[in-house]
């Protein structure tokens, strides 16, 4: 079971934030103190696997070819470039932004991992979206499908930072073990601790925020 005071928490966002006419998203904003966040050993950069996922479809690109595109697009993938299609995207920015920007993970095979981040790294990098390496001998189906429920938490520079854990429809107690799993990667991540974290708060896309720590 999880805390009861996220349970409350989340029950009393719910019901002070009126319903939308699209599935809001619930997210933490984390507000973090005593940490110089101009020293890249302070910054929060962690890859997060929610046990619940977020409550939504998610969109992965896969840069492979042969056998392995062909298992990609069998696990759903939403789309599957091979090394041709790769130049032809890093020569066009503008289709390189919108798929950037469309798709929230990428998976690569690793000879791939050079050549994209030297036509795709400036857009990809500054989102959080450089792909996640496919090791030889990997199932890509499996790396797709641990990808869905998987998120990043980059808080760069900025002592508030905020991180998609669900939706508003998904059932309460699954976005409060979520909840708990994120705080607890972040508070591990921390020098010390939750010590050096100020106010956690829980708020739907368009809703208020209620308190969570």
């Amino acid at each position: 079971m999880a805390d009861n005071n996220i349970i409350k928490a989340i029950e009393k966002l719910l019901a002070e934030s009126p319903e939308r006419k699209f599935p809001e998203g619930v997210d933490l904003a984390i507000n973090l103190k005593n940490l110089d966040m101009s020293q890249p050993k302070n910054r929060v950069d962690e890859e997060i696997f929610l046990p619940h996922g977020r409550g939504r479809s998610l969109k992965i690109a896969v840069f492979a070819k042969g056998e392995v595109g062909l298992q990609a697009k069998e696990a759903g993938a939403e789309y599957v470039f091979s090394d041709v299609d790769l130049a032809d995207i890093g020569a066009d920015k503008a289709r390189a932004r919108t798929i950037a920007n469309e798709c929230d993970f990428f998976i690569a095979e690793v000879q791939y991992m050079a050549q994209i981040g030297k036509n795709l790294g400036a857009i990809l990098g500054p989102r959080g979206k450089m792909p996640v390496p496919l090791q030889p001998g990997k199932n890509v189906a499996d790396l797709i499908n641990s990808s869905r429920n998987t998120i990043r938490i980059r808080s760069k520079d900025k002592l508030t930072f905020h991180v998609s854990v669900g939706r508003r429809d998904m059932d309460i107690q699954k976005i409060a073990e979520n909840i708990e799993t994120v705080l607890s990667r972040v508070e591990q991540s921390l020098e010390k601790g939750k010590h050096n974290i100020k106010a956690i708060y829980v708020t739907t896309t368009m809703g208020k925020s209620v308190r969570v720590l």
